[in-house]
Protein backbone atom coordinates (compact mmCIF):
# COMPACT_ATOMS: atom_id res chain seq x y z
CA UNK A 1 0.00 0.00 0.00
CA UNK A 2 1.42 3.41 -0.99
CA UNK A 3 1.77 6.10 1.66
CA UNK A 4 -0.89 8.81 1.09
CA UNK A 5 -0.15 12.39 0.00
CA UNK A 6 -0.54 15.41 2.26
CA UNK A 7 -4.11 16.51 2.89
CA UNK A 8 -3.43 19.50 5.13
CA UNK A 9 -0.82 21.47 7.01
CA UNK A 10 -1.55 23.52 10.13
CA UNK A 11 0.80 26.06 11.70
CA UNK A 12 0.52 27.77 15.08
CA UNK A 13 0.51 31.56 14.89
CA UNK A 14 0.85 34.27 17.53
CA UNK A 15 -1.76 36.68 16.15
CA UNK A 16 -4.60 34.94 14.31
CA UNK A 17 -6.13 38.13 12.87
CA UNK A 18 -2.81 39.35 11.47
CA UNK A 19 -1.94 35.94 10.02
CA UNK A 20 -5.42 35.48 8.52
CA UNK A 21 -5.09 38.82 6.71
CA UNK A 22 -1.56 37.97 5.53
CA UNK A 23 -2.44 34.49 4.22
CA UNK A 24 -5.69 35.77 2.67
CA UNK A 25 -3.62 38.24 0.63
CA UNK A 26 -1.01 35.60 -0.25
CA UNK A 27 -3.58 32.97 -1.28
CA UNK A 28 -6.00 35.53 -2.77
CA UNK A 29 -8.73 33.67 -0.89
CA UNK A 30 -10.75 33.88 2.27
CA UNK A 31 -10.78 31.07 4.84
CA UNK A 32 -13.45 28.40 4.45
CA UNK A 33 -13.50 27.63 8.18
CA UNK A 34 -12.94 29.81 11.24
CA UNK A 35 -13.97 28.15 14.49
CA UNK A 36 -13.04 26.79 17.89
CA UNK A 37 -12.21 23.10 18.00
CA UNK A 38 -14.86 21.02 19.79
CA UNK A 39 -13.00 20.68 23.08
CA UNK A 40 -11.98 24.36 23.04
CA UNK A 41 -8.26 23.57 23.06
CA UNK A 42 -7.53 25.57 19.91
CA UNK A 43 -9.09 27.82 17.31
CA UNK A 44 -8.44 27.15 13.65
CA UNK A 45 -8.82 29.13 10.49
CA UNK A 46 -8.56 27.02 7.33
CA UNK A 47 -7.90 27.83 3.66
CA UNK A 48 -8.50 25.50 0.69
CA UNK A 49 -5.59 25.50 -1.77
CA UNK A 50 -5.59 24.46 -5.41
CA UNK A 51 -5.80 20.67 -5.58
CA UNK A 52 -7.95 20.49 -2.45
CA UNK A 53 -5.22 20.59 0.18
CA UNK A 54 -6.03 22.53 3.34
CA UNK A 55 -3.78 25.05 5.08
CA UNK A 56 -4.71 25.87 8.66
CA UNK A 57 -3.75 28.56 11.11
CA UNK A 58 -4.02 27.54 14.76
CA UNK A 59 -4.06 29.49 17.98
CA UNK A 60 -4.07 27.59 21.24
CA UNK A 61 -6.21 29.95 23.33
CA UNK A 62 -3.24 31.85 24.75
CA UNK A 63 -1.10 28.78 25.49
CA UNK A 64 1.30 29.42 22.57
CA UNK A 65 4.92 29.90 23.60
CA UNK A 66 5.12 33.26 21.83
CA UNK A 67 8.53 32.27 20.47
CA UNK A 68 9.34 33.20 16.90
CA UNK A 69 9.57 30.28 14.48
CA UNK A 70 13.05 28.78 14.16
CA UNK A 71 13.69 26.04 11.62
CA UNK A 72 16.75 24.97 13.59
CA UNK A 73 14.53 23.85 16.47
CA UNK A 74 13.22 20.28 16.24
CA UNK A 75 9.96 20.19 14.30
CA UNK A 76 8.92 21.92 11.13
CA UNK A 77 11.69 23.21 8.85
CA UNK A 78 9.53 24.85 6.18
CA UNK A 79 6.35 24.41 4.15
CA UNK A 80 6.82 23.98 0.39
CA UNK A 81 4.14 24.78 -2.20
CA UNK A 82 4.34 23.27 -5.70
CA UNK A 83 4.48 25.43 -8.81
CA UNK A 84 4.84 24.23 -12.38
CA UNK A 85 7.80 26.16 -13.76
CA UNK A 86 10.61 28.64 -13.18
CA UNK A 87 8.53 31.18 -15.13
CA UNK A 88 5.78 30.74 -12.55
CA UNK A 89 8.33 31.34 -9.79
CA UNK A 90 9.30 34.60 -11.51
CA UNK A 91 5.61 35.61 -11.51
CA UNK A 92 5.53 34.89 -7.79
CA UNK A 93 8.55 37.16 -7.28
CA UNK A 94 6.48 40.01 -8.74
CA UNK A 95 3.42 39.09 -6.67
CA UNK A 96 5.40 38.90 -3.42
CA UNK A 97 6.98 42.25 -4.26
CA UNK A 98 3.50 43.77 -4.80
CA UNK A 99 2.41 42.38 -1.41
CA UNK A 100 5.53 43.78 0.26
CA UNK A 101 6.72 40.31 1.26
CA UNK A 102 10.49 39.96 1.49
CA UNK A 103 11.97 36.94 -0.27
CA UNK A 104 15.30 35.50 -1.33
CA UNK A 105 14.69 35.52 -5.09
CA UNK A 106 14.59 32.41 -7.25
CA UNK A 107 17.33 29.94 -6.31
CA UNK A 108 18.23 27.14 -8.72
CA UNK A 109 19.67 23.74 -7.84
CA UNK A 110 20.15 20.45 -9.66
CA UNK A 111 16.94 19.05 -8.18
CA UNK A 112 14.73 22.10 -8.86
CA UNK A 113 14.20 25.79 -8.18
CA UNK A 114 12.63 27.58 -5.26
CA UNK A 115 11.55 30.94 -3.91
CA UNK A 116 11.74 31.28 -0.12
CA UNK A 117 9.95 33.78 2.12
CA UNK A 118 8.52 34.01 5.65
CA UNK A 119 5.15 34.70 7.21
CA UNK A 120 4.54 37.22 10.04
CA UNK A 121 5.63 34.61 12.64
CA UNK A 122 8.85 33.94 10.69
CA UNK A 123 7.55 30.54 9.49
CA UNK A 124 9.63 29.54 6.49
CA UNK A 125 7.62 29.05 3.27
CA UNK A 126 8.82 28.08 -0.19
CA UNK A 127 7.39 27.93 -3.68
CA UNK A 128 9.17 25.10 -5.50
CA UNK A 129 9.35 23.44 -8.91
CA UNK A 130 11.27 20.41 -10.11
CA UNK A 131 10.91 21.71 -13.68
CA UNK A 132 14.06 23.05 -15.37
Amino acid sequence: MAFPGLQHVAVTVTDLERSTRWYSALFEAEPVLDEDEEAGRFHHTVFVLEGGQLFGLHTHQGRESGDSFDEERTGLDHVGFAVGSVAELEEWVQRLDRLGIEHGGVKRAGYGSGLSFRDPDNIALELFTTAG
